[in-house]
């Protein structure tokens, strides 16, 4: 990735902000100011709305999927007890 500098000028109290802003993020200040013009960006601000849509999707989703699960499950068990059943009676299993 290709970086250039920006320089800008800032007052003591500004400069002061974004340094306990940016460490209070973890982040250097360089870091923090990226990441707020990048949130400023029209298309990150759409992808954010379209990923908050399949999120929400998914947790409307999610107890319907774990309930199929389930039921794949104890079929699965079912089958399995049948067949052992089965391969019991047959002789072929103890």
């Amino acid at each position: 990735m290709h970086t250039e500098r920006v320089t800008f000028l800032a007052t003591p109290a500004l400069k002061a902000t974004l340094a306990a802003r940016a460490a209070a993020g973890g982040v250097s200040i360089g870091e923090y100011i990226r990441s707020k013009v990048e949130a400023d960006d029209p298309a990150e601000a759409e992808a954010a709305t379209e990923l908050s849509a399949i999120v929400d999707e998914l947790v409307e989703a999610i107890p319907d999927m774990k309930a199929r699960l389930e039921r794949t499950a104890a079929m699965i068990e079912a089958a399995i007890e049948d067949s052992d059943r089965r391969l019991r009676e047959a002789g072929l299993r103890r």
